[in-house]
């Protein structure tokens, strides 16, 4: 997603190395001779970090890791082609980005080494490992390690809410009213930025379809059909999102005017100068609309749907993740620096500057009040990955999706949807 920041590692990091490497580069003593060792028995080994504004977080973390050892010698990269090096046969050491389907190929393939034996793995929460497991995958392998999940939701302006008498809507109802009320105060209830595709896909569609169905029940049957989906089958796109869908289109009735023509950046401006109530983005939206106004008090909820609020979920991604190839110049080096990163310390540091949510069994709590309206359905795993997100990128979801917020005719935009799956479900 477009978004930036930056990152300075508290100093308290370089108090931490020598405890963690204590217990993690004990091991890599025979590490010299390896394939990707120098003449010094340095092993070498590269690490692959592709998420910008969290780059500088990360080359401090290899400069500690660096000058706190002379076992293993990591170099940052952020700019390689990672299809291109596996294709070559010669990947990064190690991999932490974005983890979805298009990463999810080189796991299925078998290019990614198991991980189950490390106890980092063990301290992976189930529920948690479990996204990545609905994702394309090899049998028998732990091959990815969750690192950090952003959750997204609703973000809405708390002031505006209190100013208009507005509870925390937990059911559609609750919702519509809440969203009525505005309206009649001459406020835009929702700022919405439809000229960018991805933004229509990953909030309004996956929040309402997320709070709708079981996003990976729904695409493990729609996997099952394959080339039988169409409008006959049990599941489709046309048959069973098009409830979802219609309830995106009665709240997009609720946007800016001028919607069709805004973007990402003119959301996030218009919505800190208090130009609507809410703003369907993720936590990445957060650092730009506080550059705008840093004081203005913002809170999250997730997107009800139904009138139950038992259905309440957050959408939520793997931000990042991290793996060890296959073929990598040295797995027992990689591995040394995987339990570096790993240390709860620096993971809980990470997700504390860039509002992400834990990953493991003892993963601190968010503190940011931005996002604290998450945790609990992030704590009691009620969350879902975006169903945007499990359709391949060979399918124009995200324009189709534009076209159905825009104008265009959402049952016969679905079922477009439906051909798509099926003809790629053939030549797969």
């Amino acid at each position: 997603m477009p978004h930036e920041a930056s990152r300075t590692v508290p100093t308290r990091l370089a108090r931490r190395v020598a405890l963690a490497l204590a217990g993690a580069v004990g091991a890599s003593l025979a590490l010299a001779g390896c394939a990707g060792s120098g003449d010094d028995g340095t092993a070498d080994i590269t690490f692959h970090m592709s998420k910008p504004e969290a780059v500088p977080y990360f080359r401090e973390l290899v400069d500690e890791f660096n000058a706190s050892q002379t076992d293993v010698h990591v170099t940052l990269d952020t700019a390689s082609n990672l299809s291109a090096g596996f294709l070559r046969g010669n990947p990064p050491d190690v991999g932490l980005l974005n983890y979805n389907m298009e990463m999810a190929r080189f796991q299925e393939r078998g290019a990614l080494s198991d991980l189950s034996d490390m106890p980092e793995a063990d301290r992976i929460r189930p529920d948690v490992q479990e996204l990545v497991d609905q994702l394309p995958s090899y049998p028998g392998r732990t091959s990815v390690l969750p690192y950090s999940v952003a959750a997204e939701s609703v973000i809405y302006n708390v002031q505006m809410f209190e100013d208009h008498g507005i509870e925390v809507p937990t059911t559609w109802d609750e919702l519509i009213a809440a969203c009525e009320t505005l309206e009649a105060a001459g406020i835009t209830p929702i700022y919405s930025t439809f000229k960018e595709p991805w933004t229509v896909a990953q909030g309004l569609f996956d929040y309402t379809v997320g709070g709708s169905i079981d996003v990976a029940d729904f695409y493990d049957r729609m996997n099952e059909l394959g080339t039988e989906v169409g409008p006959d089958s049990e599941v489709s796109f046309q048959k069973t999102l098009i409830e979802p869908v219609d309830r995106m289109l009665e709240l997009a009735a609720y946007s800016n005017d001028d919607a069709a023509s805004r973007g990402y950046g003119d959301g996030n401006a218009a919505f800190a100068k208090g130009e609507a109530a809410m703003l369907m983005q993720g936590p990445w939206a957060l650092g730009e609309i506080a550059k705008t106004d840093p004081d203005l008090e913002l809170g999250t909820f997730p997107l009800p749907v139904t009138d139950d609020p038992d259905d309440l979920k957050v959408r939520v991604n793997l931000d990042l993740a991290l793996w060890v190839p296959e073929a990598s110049s040295d797995q027992e080096a990689a591995r040394e620096f995987v339990t570096f990163l790993m240390q709860q310390d620096v993971m809980d540091d990470y997700n504390a500057e860039y509002l992400g949510f834990g990953t493991t069994t003892e993963a601190a709590p968010a503190t940011d009040e931005r996002i604290l309206g998450m945790q609990e359905y992030y704590d009691e795993g009620r969350f879902y990955q975006g169903a945007s997100k499990f359709i391949p990128l060979s399918i124009p979801t995200e324009n189709y999706l534009q076209a159905i917020v825009t104008g265009s005719d959402a049952e016969a935009t679905l079922a477009r949807l439906d051909a798509d799956w099926a003809r790629l479900a053939l030549r797969g």
